[in-house]
């Protein structure tokens, strides 16, 4: 069996949004869909003596199992594989697991009953910063036009992304717009005018940086066309503006300077909160 594409489904809207876009993805890439609800007994909230612990994970079981096949059977028509499991355990933890033997996880923005980014908090950056695949956080508005944008820094998680991005866009017949975006704290800082900063030549560094990145993906994927974009902006604000018009967001889990297995705050988690597109979030190993 090959290896499948991996969604949390809680019940809510969200969740089904995460679940059509995965099943599309599922479809392009002729890979399985497994749907997976996780949940672990509330601590209170139920009067004493009037049900069993047991009970009420029976409930929750077949809550759980109800959402799950009302999921599955919304995206039939567009796979026929479609796996379901329901897991006691949180649901973090769970996807976590899950993502050792996935193509992807994919998660909505927000869950049944959250206010608005409590999911998107409590489990999408936790799968995002653990997960042993690329994990994809779904809004509300999923576009089915537009580019594939990738964020590149020169580190080796940005690499990876640079990989998935390729393949997105070969997938979708879809433009990469490739962009990095560059600040100098020297240069922003007021004391800058005692130095000699040369912003044109940083400029044709970072062109010449994108370009080297680039080169060996394009003569891997001649059916891509790309657009390199190069900006002296925060990266947060370069992503968010170049990923208004994209179907898909690709960025590394961290980048220059991060410690192995830390989240970039900065950047990347600021990006899952509020990417105006499907986010994929692709951890390096490195």
């Amino acid at each position: 069996m090959s290896t499948p594409i991996v969604v949390g489904v809680d019940g809510s809207e969200s969740a089904l949004t995460a679940v059509r876009w995965a099943a599309e993805e599922a479809a392009r890439r002729k890979a399985p869909l497994k749907l997976v609800h996780a949940f672990l007994l509330p601590t209170r909230g139920y009067p004493d003596m009037v049900v069993t612990g047991h009970e009420v994970r029976q409930a929750f079981e077949q809550q759980g199992n109800q959402w799950l096949e009302e999921a599955a059977r919304t995206v039939r028509d567009v796979v026929p594989e479609v796996e379901t499991s329901v897991v006691f355990e949180r649901p973090a933890a769970a996807l976590i697991a899950e993502s050792r033997n996935a193509r992807l996880v994919v998660l909505g923005s927000q869950g049944l009953g959250a206010v608005s980014g409590l999911l998107v908090g409590s489990v999408a950056v936790a799968v995002a910063q653990h997960g042993k695949c690329p994990v994809v956080v779904i809004h509300d508005d999923v576009p089915d036009a537009g580019p594939v944008v990738v964020g590149v820094d020169g580190s080796p998680a940005s690499e990876e992304a640079i990989r998935f991005a390729f393949e997105e866009a070969s997938l979708r017949d879809a433009t990469l717009t490739a962009l990095i975006a560059w600040t100098d704290l020297l240069v922003e800082n007021p004391y800058a005018t005692r130095l000699r900063v040369d912003r044109d030549e940083i400029e044709v560094q970072q062109r010449e940086l994108l370009a080297e990145r680039l080169a060996g993906w394009q003569q891997q994927y001649p059916d891509v066309s790309v657009e390199r974009v190069v900006v002296r902006e925060r990266p947060v604000r370069a992503l968010l503006d170049a990923a208004r018009n994209a179907q898909l967001l690709v960025v590394g889990s961290h980048g220059l300077g991060g410690f192995a297995g830390m989240f970039l705050g900065s950047t990347s988690q600021a990006l899952v909160y509020h990417s105006p597109c499907p986010l994929m979030v692709v951890r390096s190993e490195a």
